[in-house]
This record gives structure tokens, C-alpha cells and sequence, in this order.
């Protein structure tokens, strides 16, 4: 653990002991659990435990260390005991031979549901990583929607792999840092949960920007004693006023995360002394009178900051959080930030959505209000296309993760909106009728064009005519996703047959760029699946959508694609060796190249590939395996990487070398040898000395024996000529070993 500051802390695990953890997170569940609910986490641990027995973290330490470290620290939530076992189980259907099934037989089917929510997608073949994971987050979204405990567990989880972030590649930090900025730190907020969120964008901004980082935490310590100070002061004073007006009160400092700092420094392109709230202090109060009665007493001895005041608690946060913030310029005319509250909104800011179920017994509204908590999520699935995982992704970095503008109707109600909005976003939330048949509108009085900015405290009026209608130029307009869905959804309406045709002839298109027949891949029975897949409705609701773009046009396919290859597979399996030498020949190219080197079965010009397992080079013992869709892979005859099955044995076949040929083959070598001055040069010297071809070359040495391992691919024509070559290298000072590379070119 790194102490950078009082309530700054940065955690590092260190040694894991397995006893000492568990026994310290038992203690923790024991504290607010009953003795059958810790009993049912303790099973789901012993399960985990041995589910988990031999696999390693990066760091060489047991796995079991990081279901544990989960669920401890949504434990520190005081969460409820059916998402401590999911917590504990959640990469066991993922790791290890246990399925969906067997936890809902012994945990029920809660706990199932939540470990399937935050299981990865494994089934699909992606075209890129980036694909598999907007995949990840469509799935985890939508059971994040059924049961918002999903994302809790995958916060815990994503919050240690972040404390565990040193063990990973300089590159694959990044890369989860960055993720984690753009998406776990928000929806963390969203849901209130403000604990998980500070550790997470102070550990992001710390492998995302260390040199920052590390100049701002030094910044912070050199200024810390003159802090205290000042804080110690107006906490002081405060103390002392609330005590005459006889007002119960818990007054503590509250210390600025690193990020919140940066973040705020880089937007207003100010220094650290210029920002106003690193100086706060935070006050509990019982009741929410007594909290205005707070605000009333501290503006009394200290002069407010104008523009500074936040009356949060008349207008909650959407996360609900609730709060009243002044900035008074306090002792030495230093601006200090105060936050009041009562001890309610206080457990919301700290534990968030996870507070539900740790006081849902006994609470009448307690249902209602967690719904209004997640209302925004399901709003924005009602919204989307959730058979798009991008555009569900981009709706919530959109909609959910940018800030909020707050305007007013002409009645004075009060409408949240994402920062950006313009009076078109304003017109499709009062409703959708109001949006597409906006023509115009006024903010305070005056009339404004529609791709207006709107500001906080706007009063907007929408102006409407029966015979207006949306325009697709709305879509490069409007700010919020809600608007962008419900304006496609009328042009989908509008030209549905249109978009269906548009849908079509796109993936005739895309399958004749990607060199596929659609008439043959894209029959009636797998774009029937597909639509299943997808949730797509009918194959021509499926066809629509990707003519308006609803759904990508790749994504479409590439499912097609995998079922038919998936079928073309099974037929070919049924072949026999001699339906596949004949289909080959039937295929074989008009215009081949002189000499492919291999005969098959005698026949010259088939397709065939030299096996990268162990690079056969004339004058080896060779045998074909027939692979499929591939043509014949050539193999060494001592090969160790086929022959292990019958149906391997079923699929070789006869081939020789060609002795016309006049190819060149490549060739792994591995040199080992003393470590000194000039050695790559000479081994370098030699190949060029004999005309041969290099195409990769590798050195790595090794400090301990000051020993180098020289890995080599070269282009030789026979197995004679590769022997001259590799007895030349032997003579090279200082060589120990030559031998032929069993690893692919």
C-alpha cells in the first residue's frame, strides 16, 4: 500500500496469505452478515478455491488471491451475501470446468445469473479484439439492466486488476488503464459508488500519465502542512459556531484525489494554487433543515466565493447524490470547499447503488428510489439498438458519462439533459411528437437556430408545426443518443422497404469484397439464425437495419460467414482422401507457378503449403495431411504435431518432392554460443560468404552465463546444402551448438 495522502491511497498488494485473507474478510462479512449467509459465502469460497487450484495471477501468485480481493472489496460496500458469492465464483465458468449450471445448483439461480453477467463472450470468433470487447459490454449491460449487482462485481473485479496493474506489459497497462477511464470510472460514478470510482481514476491517471502523476503527488506534500493548517482552522471555527447555535454536526477534512486535481488544473488551464477546492471540509448533519441552517452559519463568518454555490440537494445529481457545496474564502484568504449533508446522502455518496441492498429491509420507498437510480440505464436501453454493441456503447460515453446541462420548460420544471444538447434534444425528451415535428425555438424569450447550445438555467420553447418532420441532417445536430434513436426510428419506419433493399445489396457488396459467394453463403436458414443471434426481429427487420445502420454490416456477415464455414466443415469431414485429391485437381489453377516443389500422389500444381510446425526442405522424409479449405499441408515425417488421432491418420496422404523444382525453403536455425564482441557479424559474415538468403533474424542473450541464443530463418534449396551450412557455422570461435530450428519460420 502507497500512502500518498490521507484518504489518497494507492493500493498495492503484496505478499498473499491465504489463511490471514480469508480470515480478515470473514471477520468483514460477520460484521453485518447473518451466521447461515457467511456459512453460504464460506461454500462458495471452498468451491472457488478448488476450482481455481493451480492456476497463477501474473504476479506467480495462487488465483484464488483475486475472487477474494473482489470480494472484499465490495464487502467494504456492505453488500448484500448472494453478490459476495457471485463475487467469489464470477471467472470460475470462465476458468475452469464448472458451468452456469452447477452454480445455480448449488447457489440458486440469482447467483447464476449474476456470474454469467460478468462472464466474458468466448463462443464467437471476432474479427478484432476490439469487436469481442464492445461485445463484453453489450452483454454485461444488458444483464447490468435485469440486475445492476452485475457491474458492481465487475467494478470490485476491474478496481483490483488495477491495484494489480505493475504485473502487466508497459503496453497492456495502458491499454487497461485508458478502458478503465472511458468506462468503469463513469459508470462508477453514475451508480453513485464514489469509493470504487477515486481509486480507479487515481490508478488510471497514473499509468496513463506517471511523469504528471508523480509531479502532482510531490506538488501535494510540499504544500500538505500549510493544507492542514488552514483546513484545522475553519474546521475549528466551524466547530465552534455550530456548537453555539446548538447543531450536531461531524466536521472532517476531506482530502482531493489526484485526477480530480488534474483534471481540473488541465481544464482550466490553471496551476495548483489556483485551484479553489483543494482546500474542503465536509459536514454531517441529522436532518436536512439543519443542513441549510449549516450553510446559513458559514456564510455568516467567512465571505462565499460568487458562481460557487450547489444546492444538490433541491436538485439531486442523476446518480442521486445529494450534497450542498460553498466555496468561502476562509483563513489567510485561502478559498475552502464545504460540503453539507445529512448522514443519509452521506451513505449514498459513499456506497452508491450498493446501498439498496444493505437497507432495502425495512425501507417502504426503498425499491422506488433504487428504480429511480437506474432509471437513466434503462432509459438509454429503451433508446438503443442493443443488438449494436457499439452504438450501446457510444450511447452511454454519450448520454451517461458526459455531464449534464439542467434547463426549464415555460412552466418551470426542471429537465436534465447531457452536456451538448441543443433544443431538438430538448423537444424529443418532452416527447417524440414534440421532436419530429419541431420547427423552431426560443430560449428566454428569444428565438435561436436549432443546433444551439444549450446552458444551465435556459427556459426553452419549442415551436411546432403538424407538417413538420425530422431531417437527417438532425443527426449531426442533436447531442443525446435519445434523440439519434428516435430519429432513425422514424426514417426506419418511413422507408422501411427501401432500407431492406439498401440492407441487401450491402451485404452482397461486403461478401464479394471479402471474396464470398452471397448466393451461397447467404441462405434463407442461416439469415434466419443470425437474426436470432442478433435479436433482429424478421430477416427483414435484420435487412433494414443495416440499410439505416443500425446494425454494422460486418457484424452481419461475419456471423453468416461462421455458420458456413461451420457447415463446410462438417461436409468435407465426410470426404473421403480421394474426393479431396479430386476436388483439388478440378481446382487446380490454369496459370500455377513452375515447380510448387511437391508432388501429390504424383500430381504436380496442387495446393499445397509447407507446415510452419517443423519447415520440410528437400531431402527430408515428407507425408501430406489434408486440411480443410487450406489444400495439403506438407509435414516432416517425424513431425510431432500430427498422426496423435484416427482422424489425423485418415487425412494424410502421399506426397514427394518435385526433383524439377528449383524453390527455395525456409529454415529455422538456432545457434548457441559464448557471448563476445563481433560474433553476430561473423556468424552474418559467413552466410553472406555463402550466398544465402536471410529473412529473420534474433539475439538474445542471457546474462547469467553470458551465453547468446542466435535464432535464424533462412532460404535454402536442399537438406544437403542446409547440413554445409550449419557445419560452417559450427567453425565460427566461440559457437557451442548448431542444430535445426523445430519452431515455424
Amino acid at each position: 500500500m502507497i500512502n500518498t495522502e490521507e484518504g489518497q491511497v494507492i493500493i498495492e498488494e503484496g505478499t498473499f496469505n491465504k489463511e490471514k485473507e480469508l480470515q480478515a474478510f470473514m471477520d468483514l462479512v460477520h460484521s453485518y452478515l447473518s451466521d447461515e449467509e457467511c456459512a453460504q459465502i464460506m461454500k462458495a469460497f471452498e468451491l472457488a478455491d478448488k476450482a481455481h487450484e493451480g492456476q497463477t495471477r501474473a504476479s506467480g501468485e495462487p488465483y484464488i488471491m483475486h475472487p477474494l480481493a473482489v470480494a472484499e472489496i465490495l464487502a467494504n460496500l456492505q453488500i448484500d451475501h448472494e453478490t459476495l458469492i457471485a463475487a467469489l465464483l464470477h471467472d470460475v465458468v470462465e476458468d475452469t470446468s464448472y458451468t452456469k449450471e452447477d452454480i445455480e445448483e448449488l447457489f440458486g439461480s440469482e447467483v447464476a445469473f449474476l456470474v454469467d453477467g460478468v462472464t466474458k463472450l468466448n463462443q464467437f470468433q471476432y474479427v478484432t479484439k476490439e469487436d469481442q470487447q464492445l461485445e463484453n459490454y453489450r452483454k454485461m449491460i444488458l444483464a447490468m439492466a435485469k440486475d445492476v449487482r452485475v457491474i458492481v462485481i465487475k467494478l470490485g473485479d476491474r478496481l483490483h486488476n488495477m491495484r494489480t496493474l505493475k504485473y502487466m506489459r508497459s503496453d497492456k497497462q495502458k491499454h487497461i488503464a485508458k478502458e478503465t477511464l472511458e468506462i468503469f470510472a463513469p459508470l462508477s460514478h453514475r451508480l453513485g459508488i464514489f469509493n470504487i470510482k477515486w481509486e480507479l481514476e487515481d490508478l488510471s491517471f497514473r499509468y496513463l500519465e506517471p511523469d504528471k502523476y508523480y509531479d502532482l503527488v510531490d506538488q501535494m506534500k510540499q504544500k500538505r502542512q500549510a493544507r492542514e493548517a488552514i483546513v484545522n482552522d475553519t474546521m475549528a471555527q466551524l466547530t465552534k459556531a455550530l456548537g453555539d447555535a446548538d447543531i450536531k454536526a461531524d466536521i472532517k477534512g476531506r482530502p482531493k484525489h489526484f485526477y480530480s486535481i488534474y483534471k481540473k488544473m488541465k481544464k482550466d488551464n490553471k496551476d495548483l494554487s489556483q485551484i479553489y477546492d483543494l482546500y474542503a471540509v465536509r459536514v454531517i448533519v441529522d436532518t436536512i433543515p439543519d443542513c441549510y441552517a449549516v450553510l446559513g452559519i458559514a456564510h455568516s463568518i467567512w465571505k462565499p466565493l460568487p458562481y460557487r454555490f450547489k444546492d444538490y440537494i433541491s436538485m439531486p445529481k442523476s446518480n442521486m447524490y445529494q450534497s450542498l457545496h460553498t466555496t468561502i474564502i476562509g483563513t489567510m484568504g485561502q478559498p475552502v470547499e464545504i460540503q453539507i449533508r445529512t448522514w443519509d446522502m452521506h451513505r449514498v455518496s459513499e456506497y452508491g447503488v450498493a446501498a439498496h441492498w444493505r437497507y432495502k429491509e425495512g425501507n417502504k420507498n426503498g425499491d422506488k428510489d433504487f428504480d429511480q437510480k437506474v432509471a437513466w440505464l434503462r432509459q438509454v436501453l429503451e433508446w438503443q439498438d442493443t443488438s449494436n454493441p457499439k452504438e450501446l456503447v457510444n450511447a452511454l460515453k454519450l448520454d451517461v458519462f458526459s455531464g449534464e446541462v439542467f434547463v426549464f420548460t415555460p412552466k418551470g420544471d426542471v429537465v436534465k439533459l447531457p452536456n451538448g444538447s441543443v433544443p431538438l434534444d430538448f423537444a424529443y425528451r418532452v416527447h417524440t411528437d414534440v421532436g419530429h415535428r419541431c420547427v423552431g425555438a426560443k430560449i428566454n424569450g428569444k428565438i435561436v437556430p436549432l443546433d444551439y447550445t444549450l446552458k444551465n438555467g435556459d427556459i426553452v420553447d419549442i415551436i411546432t408545426s403538424k407538417t413538420g418532420r425530422p431531417s437527417l441532417d438532425w443527426l449531426n445536430i442533436v447531442g443525446s443518443s435519445e434523440s439519434k434513436s428516435k430519429i432513425r426510428n422514424w426514417f426506419k419506419r418511413e422507408n422501411k422497404e427501401e432500407n431492406i433493399q439498401k440492407g441487401q445489396d450491402a451485404l452482397e457488396k461486403e461478401a464479394k469484397r471479402l471474396n464470398y459467394n452471397w448466393k451461397q453463403v447467404g441462405t434463407q436458414e442461416r439469415i434466419e439464425q443470425v437474426t436470432k443471434m442478433l435479436n433482429a426481429g424478421t430477416p427483414d427487420e435484420l435487412f433494414a437495419a443495416c440499410g439505416y445502420g443500425g446494425i454494422p454490416v460486418s457484424t452481419v456477415l461475419l456471423r453468416i460467414v461462421e455458420l458456413y464455414k461451420k457447415e463446410t466443415e462438417k461436409e468435407e469431414a465426410k470426404q473421403t482422401t480421394e474426393e479431396i485429391v479430386e476436388k483439388l485437381k478440378a481446382h487446380r489453377p490454369k496459370k500455377s507457378k513452375a515447380g510448387t516443389g511437391v508432388l501429390v500422389k504424383g500430381e504436380a500444381g496442387l495446393m499445397v503449403r509447407m507446415a510452419k510446425c517443423c519447415n520440410p526442405v528437400p531431402g527430408d522424409e515428407i507425408i501430406g495431411y489434408i486440411t480443410r479449405g487450406r489444400g495439403i499441408s506438407v509435414h516432416r515425417g517425424d513431425c510431432t504435431s500430427i498422426g496423435h488421432t484416427p482422424e489425423d491418420l485418415e487425412r494424410m496422404i502421399e506426397v514427394s518432392w518435385d526433383q524439377a523444382t528449383n524453390d527455395s525453403f525456409h529454415v529455422g536455425v538456432e545457434i548457441h554460443a559464448y557471448d563476445r564482441t563481433g560474433i553476430l557479424m561473423e556468424v552474418m559474415a559467413v552466410l553472406s560468404e555463402l550466398k544465402i538468403n536471410i529473412t529473420n533474424i534474433n539475439a538474445k542473450v542471457d546474462d547469467d552465463t553470458k551465453n547468446v541464443n542466435i535464432s535464424l530463418v533462412i532460404e535454402i534449396k536442399d537438406i544437403s546444402q542446409l547440413e554445409f551450412v550449419m557445419t560452417k557455422l559450427r567453425r565460427v570461435r566461440d559457437v557451442y551448438t548448431v542444430q535445426r530450428a523445430h519452431g515455424g519460420a
